[in-house]
């Protein structure tokens, strides 16, 4: 998972991604490598061929933010990949305690049952702390103890909630990079990380396609619900504030759709059940 060199390696997989022909080095000889070369990239940033290889090995760790805003250009990183290369190659400000115990601060937990829709809280590592009725009722993986990951990945049933699971699937781990950044060589990541590569192929490819997505921006789900049939919802992603890096995330229908009223159907099921 190259754990002790996440901005090496993030640098690496951009290099390979960039055609020559979108940074004007077409035509200049045979490639061995996919994408740039190093030398090209230094080229393209303005720093030194011996300085940018220190960096893709891990040599030097914590270039200036100039340095990084160089090579985002360089590499054509979009505003979400720019922040998360940023990210990478910041020091570390905090410690990661993995023996702490993280709580939902008791208004976001009041808050999860008066809403009137599906509802849950989750960690950086997209461990599910807390959920309402409704969306336990839209999957029973949103229960407390879950973790997104494991479910979307590993169980069968939940993989058959998403009608576009391959779609859900990237945006996932995409998600779940930009949400780790320099924190993504901690003891809870790895486990999962190496849980995860090892039980689904599809998991390792995308994790090391070194993607990441915009923790806000997130495209409309559809669901194949067994008891309501398929509807599609946006889930709006919310930060929490506090030290744990806790977002609440809610799912929605668009007013007077059909998704809505099965979203009420749903709901009433819940209620009654």
């Amino acid at each position: 998972m190259h754990r002790n060199n996440l901005l090496g390696a993030y640098l690496r997989a951009c290099r390979e991604r960039v055609s020559p022909g979108t940074v004007g080095l077409e035509g200049l000889g045979p490639r061995r490598v996919a994408g740039l070369r190093r030398e090209e990239v230094a080229l393209l940033a303005g720093i030194s061929s011996n300085y940018y290889l220190r960096l893709e090995q891990g040599r030097d760790r914590h270039p200036s933010a100039q340095v990084l805003e160089s090579l985002a250009r360089a590499l054509r990183l979009d505003p979400t990949e720019t922040a998360h290369l940023l990210a990478l190659g910041r020091p570390r400000t905090r410690e990661v305690d993995n023996a702490r115990l993280v709580t939902v601060p008791a208004s976001i937990g009041q808050l999860l049952q008066t809403l009137d829709l599906p509802a849950f809280v989750q960690d950086e590592h997209f461990d599910v702390l807390a959920s309402n009725a409704l969306a336990r009722a839209l999957s029973p993986e949103l229960r407390p103890g879950r973790n997104r990951l494991l479910s979307v990945f590993l169980d069968p049933d939940e993989r058959a909630l998403f009608a576009d699971w391959d779609l859900v699937a990237d945006h996932l781990v995409a998600s779940f990079r930009a949400s780790l950044a320099a924190d993504a060589g901690d003891q809870r990541t790895t486990e999962l990380v190496d849980e995860l590569s090892a039980r689904d192929t599809r998991f390792h490819q995308l994790w090391e396609r070194y993607a990441v997505a915009n923790l806000v921006d997130r495209p409309p789900v559809r669901f194949a619900h067994p008891l309501v049939g398929e509807f599609t919802l946006t889930r709006d992603n919310l930060a929490i504030d506090g030290p744990d890096a806790l977002r609440l995330m809610i799912y929605h229908a668009v007013p007077g759709s059909d998704d809505l009223r099965k979203l009420v159907r749903l709901r009433d099921t819940a209620r009654s059940s």
